[in-house]
């Protein structure tokens, strides 16, 4: 298993004379790092009451085709878990590891059916190495791709989606939600997960529930409709919280040769917005601060921008923001571009 995902900073910040080490005394400075744990406790009872009121009315409205409405509500829902799960990972709620990993596994596993260990594990490595082409699993050709030199590599499924990916991103973010359930229950078999048999006992006590309350609560054609919905629109949610902030920025190769600092600054973007996105993207739209302080709880980070983003100005670095429809466009715009190799019919 890989290291904790905040241990990204631990040895930019062991540098005293770093450029990250004198950004992170002013962030330590004014009070950023600590915690927050009375924010927390209003989120994560509100987010735990939004989810159990769901299945509460899933239950008495019964087997009717309103129950579609549901399966939009709870799609938001799972995706505030997934952002609440998020959280933990990093450590912005409990400051212990046990605490945390319980949490985690309660909220990923057993609510949504998203293998918190597996989960963990790529998320980590994206951190260490975010937008690096060989390093991080985000940006691995699988059925998109994200670079040229991809594209005109790519095989099978990729090769034959590619010309057409920024057309097919959105509807191929539909299949998401059951990707994450089929990835984590593969994640089961590696052998560097750890407690994998309390991963697997509440990853398929969240199947077993949820299938179980689909049909026999629903007749069969609603609960496959209720199960296309609720599993299409949490992928569209999950995909478009995390689009925004890499896709279409620069991709690294090779040995990676930036510091801490520009390594996660130069391939994150932030979107800017108000509370309201605040809120529907859990904080991921402060991207640049994110990875730059992954432990920093969630509700500091609108504090850190204008210090992170003043500081970037006073060492040269560029620090890049736009708005959230901006930020798709920019983001599909790469897409497009990467895919041209494939519509000439290029091969490496």
């Amino acid at each position: 298993m890989t290291a904790d995902i905040d241990g990204g900073s631990a040895s930019p910040r062991s540098r005293g004379g770093s450029d990250f080490a004198r950004l992170s005394r002013r962030i330590t400075a004014a009070g950023l790092m600590d915690r927050r744990p009375g924010y927390y406790v209003v989120r994560l009872g509100l987010v735990g009451t939004l989810f159990v009121a769901g299945w509460v009315a899933f239950a008495l409205i019964g087997d009717s085709w309103w129950q579609v409405l549901i399966a939009i509500y709870l799609a938001v829902v799972f995706g505030q878990v997934a952002l609440v799960a998020h959280d933990l990972a990093h450590r912005q709620v409990f400051r212990g590891r046990r605490p945390s990993e319980l949490a985690g596994r309660i909220a990923g596993n057993l609510c949504i059916g998203m293998g918190y260990g597996w989960w963990m594990d790529k998320h980590t490595r994206h951190h260490a190495n975010p937008n690096h082409e060989e390093l991080d699993p985000d940006v691995a050709p699988e059925i998109l791709v994200w670079s040229p030199e991809q594209a005109r590599s790519s095989r099978g499924l990729a090769r034959l989606l590619g010309p057409w990916q920024a057309f097919l991103f959105f509807p191929l973010l539909t299949l998401e939600g059951m990707n994450l359930h089929v990835a984590s229950v593969r994640g089961l078999f590696r052998s560097t997960l750890k407690r994998r048999w309390l991963e697997g006992t509440l990853l398929f006590g969240h199947f077993a529930a949820y299938l179980a309350a689909l049909f026999l609560v629903l007749s069969p054609g609603k609960a496959l409709v209720f199960l296309a919905v609720h599993q299409g629109l949490f992928g569209i949610y999950l995909g478009s919280a995390f689009a925004p902030n890499h896709k279409g920025m620069p991709t690294l190769t090779g040995e990676p040769k930036l510091d801490f600092l520009r390594k996660q600054v130069l391939t994150s973007r932030n979107v800017r917005g108000g509370h309201v996105v605040d809120i529907v993207l859990g904080g991921l739209n402060y991207q640049i601060e994110h990875h730059l302080f992954p432990s920093m709880p969630s509700p500091n980070l609108r504090r850190a921008q204008p210090i992170v983003e003043a500081y970037c100005a006073e060492i040269g670095v560029p620090y890049e923001q736009t708005g959230l429809i901006a930020s798709y466009r920019v983001a599909l715009g790469h897409l497009h571009r990467v895919g041209a190799p494939l519509r000439r019919g290029e091969r490496a």
